[in-house]
């Protein structure tokens, strides 16, 4: 039998963007919050995204600093990475996908879990299916935080040979000996990264002309040439056309699901043991914004995360539901911005401040890319900032100073950064090479604060690190006034 219940704030997800919206918006209150989550809580980061992926990609980055340090690569072992171990590690990061500590530490914050797929049916009421079925009524908000799933292009047979998406290669229990990936961003490099270091033999099809081009061209372009390197093919410009796979299983997620796979790439046939589909994301579910008047699909918000359109101001959205960006990070910032809102209006308190309106989205969005070598960078790209308008100047460079001399034999590396001319302030900047990741901070500090350029003459990198290349940055920079 259903049963009614009534809470202050209702979220529709438990994700990382999803737990902090709840917990934002009850923090050191009397209100009252449910997460509906009909999966598992802690959602795509913690099982299927970027705690296995990152605990994949470690040990593979840790492998090859070692091999390129003298006094430790002769005394690493033959036969390269512990593949079993790897995955040991990673199953440890993911609890073996058992969410019940994540449960404990909802309701540790005061906050219910329901079990249940969450459907918007009316104005701040939820239908909950499930084992018991329920419908929600929220006193003062609804928040969804369904976000995206992996899509899997129209191409004839490519469905029907189930293919692998990115669940399957985070969370892989064999490694086939021939992988085809397909896709060109993010998640496509990053796996071909591990694939290719856990021993596959990797072809890499994009139908751009780059890799990570959503980045500076250099950075896409490194990364490309260290896959070379490491054998992995790349096909540039190139459209899948043809998938056939006779012998299809669904054998479970990471495992090789049938026999051979034959691809028909630009005219030519491709066989492989698997086919990794990395060709974007859309919309988890139908949440059922056609109850409130919306289109199905992704919602549009303001910066309080509030969804246009709907009066009342009771509906938000956080993280990729909302199409602004599809990071865990950028997901959890804005749903501690929901949060801050939610509760600021329920207590009647006016949303004045920054701290109510979700401003790194536009042109501040920190991201690092953990393939060999990582890519890190914050803020407008050059060309994203000709496109905004600005009167850019930039300044660009090999990362060569002590502290990467010291850090890596054959440390090759590269830094950019983009500069409002107009303001001398940093509107961008990007970073490739290894361990670049621990740049990027300071970078989005700079950019974030609007430091002045003469202001960071006056921020020190310490000797020797690679953080010094700030300094021969700063000092080119000089040099070509």
């Amino acid at each position: 039998m259903a049963t009614a219940d009534s809470y202050d704030v209702i979220v529709i997800g438990g994700g990382p963007a999803g737990e902090n919206a709840a917990d934002y918006a009850t923090r050191d209150s009397d209100r009252t919050a449910v997460i509906v989550e009909h999966q598992l809580v802690g959602g795509e980061c913690s099982y299927w995204a970027c705690m296995p992926s990152k605990a994949l990609l470690r040990p593979v980055h840790l492998h090859a600093s070692a091999r390129a340090m003298p006094g430790v690569n002769e005394k690493m072992a033959a036969g390269g990475l512990n593949v079993e171990a790897v995955l040991a590690r990673r199953n440890s990061f993911t609890h073996n996908r058992d969410d019940s500590s994540q449960v404990q530490w909802a309701n540790g914050a005061g906050i219910d879990v329901a079990r249940g797929t969450g459907r918007l049916i009316g104005e701040r009421t939820v239908q909950v299916d499930g084992d018991t079925p329920r419908t929600l009524t929220a006193r003062h908000a609804v928040v969804l935080a369904t976000g995206t799933l992996a899509n899997v292009p129209d191409v004839p047979g490519l469905r029907a040979a189930l293919p692998w998406t990115s669940r399957d290669a985070t969370n892989l229990v064999e490694v086939p000996n021939r992988v085809i990936v397909v896709g060109g961003g993010v998640v496509a490099c990053e796996a071909a990264t591990w694939l290719r270091a856990f021993g596959a033999e990797v072809t890499l099809v994009n139908r751009g002309s780059s890799l990570l081009a959503r980045n500076e061209p250099f950075a896409g372009e490194r990364v490309a040439d260290a896959m070379r390197g490491r054998d992995i093919r790349i096909i540039f410009d190139a459209q899948l056309t043809n998938v056939d796979r006779p012998d299809v299983k669904n054998t479970g997620i990471g495992r090789i699901h049938g026999g051979p796979v034959t691809a028909t790439v630009g005219g030519e046939t491709i066989e492989a043991d698997e086919i990794l589909v990395a060709a974007g994301r859309g919309p988890a579910a139908d949440v059922g914004l056609d109850s409130i008047g919306l289109e199905p699909g992704y919602v549009e918000v303001d910066d309080h995360l509030t969804a246009t359109g709907v009066p009342g101001g009771w509906l938000y959205a956080v993280g990729d539901i909302n199409g602004r960006i599809a990071l865990t990070h950028m997901g959890k910032y804005q749903a501690r911005v929901c949060g801050d809102v939610i509760a600021a209006r329920a207590a009647n308190r006016p949303l004045d401040g920054p701290r109510y309106r979700a401003s790194a989205d536009h042109g501040q969005v920190p991201q690092v890319v953990f393939t060999s070598p990582e890519i890190a960078a914050v803020g407008r790209t050059e060309a994203e900032a000709n496109k905004d308008g600005f009167d850019v100047r930039t300044v660009e460079l090999d990362i060569a100073v002590a502290g990467s001399s010291l850090a890596q034999d054959d440390y090759s590396g590269r830094a950019k950064l983009v500069i409002d001319r107009a303001k001398d302030t940093l509107l961008g900047a990007t970073f490739v090479g290894p361990d670049v990741g621990e740049l990027i901070h300071a970078a989005t500090v700079a950019v974030v604060g609007a430091v002045p350029l003469e202001t960071l003459w006056h921020a020190i990198p310490a000797y020797p690190t690679v953080s010094e290349v700030w300094l021969r940055l700063l000092e080119q920079l000089r040099t070509s006034e």
